[in-house]
């Protein structure tokens, strides 16, 4: 009977005429299945609704729908019309419209070997027609010296030329190469004229980590500091002149075009025309985010310092003393600032002259004013779910955002609620729970669990998912699903009292996710001590310290630090780039549950069962990650579900992460850009390092990063404990990995 039923059904399938449904799901006896299993019970009862905090005055509204651009980074209004300019990363510059209806784009600029990071008028450019952009490229060194020719990469500062007629055509061939120095990561980003008629160009270090290349305190490269060039009065021969006034001109052996230095990545820098200010945003590394007013001569601290705290203090220190930042966010707010513009427009009267500047991670926007002594207001002005790379002011003064993920926005204010509900600040209050001291949660929420468990310290947890009455949301075999809004997902921590001992597990955070208005929001809660209820923590988070019995500890006894993220350290790994949710996802989802009262099934066909969405085949022929630590399942498999669970939220294309590999599952391995890749980042001192170096975990910085708690670590977040059996398996498939073969149209 079973196999007719599947014959029928791969016919049917074939010919478009059904979706597939298991055969185990058709026979299973659903009656015998839990309240909520057995059939539908649409979440009524949640409190989770609204916020605990009023919500910023303005939010994010998309614009430009229609339009298709991939990862821009910067966008601009073309001086002398209203359209725009948008810079990609793939260096191919396109220019459209600003209405609303926009739906196609042109070339404006193809520079498609490069990497394009920001562009800026010349003041006289209604007369010259010049525009200078700050991009990166590949460039071939001759042979020197003896030493053969090679290829690196380089930042260059270019000038092209603007038709004065319309349509306002850049010429390809017009270009003049001012001024190039070695980088290879950290490019910097927006080039600004100050008012002194000077051009200022942010460089970063050059290295993309750590400051490999101890650039930060060196005065003798272009890397990691403000060059203040004159591009109007060349000296005889050269495409520049450096100013009379630079601060370093009689420092042996510095570059003569720094005007500060100490920066990590400065990604955008922008003038206050009113006050000559320059505000630039710095992009910080392990644990905090810069806002900079830059002045002449000052030292930014990076390498020895992040922001205004030690980061590499063995390094030697400049005889000029570290500035510190005007603003700096810890990584529980921001954690990859993009500088901004300063307010003009009319429309916010309230934020005229400020500086408003975003984070990419977070999609949160600030305004800052500083009244050249003191910072005079600082606030969170809006709540975004943009991928922030870029500011830009139209002609009306007014504010767009470009989105690395492919969108444009501006901002709005947020609508008025009359008689907003009550955010709980407790467990008991948000509906969920039936007794929250017995963790009993109503049959509308309903367990689920996953195949390769992110990494949590050691800690049990228990996951439900709560979906209120809607329609079956659209199944996707990539990514977290596309879940209807005010579901709430549950996740409750326990912690072990005593190492090995399940029976002395205590609750310590249960967290929420929230789907509103069509964007997520985490909230964490604490459990008291009697394990009866829990309290709401605060935005920015805390850590609280528990004692284990432990055995093998020095007395017996070992402190653990748990951390309890801050609202914005959720939406880091609960990234736009997985689509928010990661563990109701094709790969993770479909595994056997076990419901209770002996009812075991499939998780995929329990959402089919309860019409919740339809599965586009049998369970057992989508994919599915392995439990890493499950020896019995093939090694490459278990390797590759680690790295998914614990790393491809950030290291997937737009995630976040800022290397460019890919460690999703669904990334063919040949295509991850791991085996025998030169890391972008720190090696460690590691001779011969690889991201990973096939044999060889001692060469592997992948190894090496899940090794280690503190600086350089991976994952980045939530974890203070090395996953020791996860080591096990990663230093054998390493040992055992071959470097994949490239597929035959690669070949050369």
């Amino acid at each position: 009977m079973r196999g007719c039923q599947l014959q029928r059904a791969g016919l049917l399938a074939c010919l478009g005429l059904i979706v597939w449904t298991s055969a185990d799901a058709a026979d299973r006896d659903w009656s015998k299945a839990p309240a909520g299993i057995r059939t539908r019970v649409p979440m009524t009862t949640s409190k989770v609704i609204g916020a605990p905090d009023p919500p910023p005055p303005l939010m994010g509204e998309k614009i430009f729908t229609k339009l298709s651009i991939k990862n821009p980074l910067y966008i601009i209004e073309l001086q002398g019309t209203t359209d725009l300019l948008v810079l990609p990363q793939d260096g191919k510059i396109v220019r459209f419209p600003n209405r609303a209806d926009v739906d196609k784009a042109e070339v404006f600029l193809d520079l498609t070997k490069r990497e394009t990071y920001g562009m800026t008028f010349h003041p006289k450019f209604a007369e010259n027609g010049y525009i200078y952009i700050l991009n990166n490229l590949e460039v071939t060194e001759p042979a020197k010296d003896g030493a053969p020719e090679k290829k690196i990469k380089k930042d260059r500062l270019s000038r092209f030329t603007v038709s004065r007629t319309a349509p306002y055509a850049c010429d390809a061939n017009s270009e003049l190469n001012i001024l190039e120095w070695a980088s290879n990561g950290h490019n910097g980003g927006e080039p600004a004229f100050g008012p002194d008629g000077f051009l200022y160009v942010p460089a970063g270090d050059g290295t993309s980590d750590s400051d490999t290349d101890d650039t930060g305190q060196d005065l003798k490269d272009l890397n990691a500091v403000m060059i203040r060039i004159d591009v109007d009065h060349p000296e005889p021969g050269k495409t520049y002149a450096v100013p009379k006034d630079n601060p370093f001109l009689d420092v042996k052996g510095a570059r003569p075009e720094i005007w500060a230095f100490g920066f990590r990545n400065p990604w955008r820098a922008t003038f206050d025309r009113k006050t000559g200010q320059l505000w630039v945003g710095n992009i910080g590394q392990d644990q905090w985010e810069m806002i900079h007013i830059v002045k002449k001569g000052e030292n930014y601290g990076w390498a020895r310092y992040e922001g205004g705290h030690p980061f590499h203090e063995q390094r030697p220190p400049s005889p000029i003393p570290v500035t510190k930042p005007t603003i700096e966010h810890p990584h529980s707010e921001a954690r990859s600032i993009t500088g901004g513009i300063v307010y003009s427009g009319k429309k916010y009267p309230e934020y005229a002259g400020c500086y408003l500047y975003g984070d990419y991670s977070t999609g949160k926007v600030w305004a800052a004013k500083h009244d050249g002594t003191n910072l005079t207001f600082h606030k969170e002005i809006a709540d975004t779910t943009a991928a922030i790379l870029g500011f830009c002011e139209d002609s009306q003064g007014e504010i767009l955002l470009a989105d690395y993920g492919g969108a444009f926005w501006k901002l709005v204010p947020s609508p008025k609620v009359e008689n907003p509900p009550k955010f709980p600040t407790k467990l008991s209050e948000t509906g969920l729970f039936v007794s929250v001291p017995e963790h009993k949660l109503h049959d509308s929420l309903i367990p689920y669990s996953v195949n390769a468990a992110l990494w949590s310290d050691g800690a049990h947890k228990e996951r439900f998912y709560g979906i209120p009455e809607a329609p079956a949301f659209p199944y996707a075999p990539t990514n977290g699903w596309n879940l209807p809004d005010n579901t709430v997902l549950v996740k409750s921590f326990s912690l072990e009292m005593e190492a090995g001992n399940p029976k002395s597990r205590r609750r310590i955070e249960t967290r929420l996710m929230t789907k509103q208005q069509n964007e997520w929001v985490g909230y964490t809660y604490l459990w008291n001590d009697e394990q009866t209820d829990a309290e709401l923590v605060a935005a920015a988070g805390i850590d609280k310290t528990y004692e284990i019995k432990d055995a093998t500890a020095e007395g017996g006894i070992r402190k653990q630090t748990w951390h309890y993220p801050s609202r914005a350290e959720c939406m880091v790994c609960h990234s736009r780039a997985a689509n928010y949710v990661l563990g109701l996802s094709e790969p993770q989802f479909n595994r056997d549950h076990d419901y209770g009262n002996g009812f075991v099934a499939n998780q995929l066909e329990v959402l089919e069962h309860l019409g919740l969405t339809k599965l586009p085949k049998r369970p057992e022929e989508l994919t599915k990650l392995v439990d890493p630590y499950d020896d019995s399942q093939p090694l490459e498999k278990r390797a590759r579900s680690y790295l998914h669970s614990n790393c491809s939220v950030c290291h997937v294309a737009a995630g976040g992460g800022n290397s460019r590999m890919e460690l999703s599952f669904h990334t063919p391995w040949e295509k991850t850009l791991v085996y025998d890749e030169k890391p972008q980042h720190q090696t460690f001192a590691i001779p011969d390092a690889r991201v990973i170096a096939p044999g060889s975990p001692e060469r592997s910085v992948m190894f090496q990063r899940l090794s280690r708690r503190g600086q350089g670590q991976m994952p980045p977040l939530a974890t203070s404990i090395r996953d020791e059996k996860a080591l096990i398996l990663l230093r054998e498939w390493i040992q055992k990995v071959e470097k994949p073969m490239p597929k035959p149209e690669e070949k050369k």
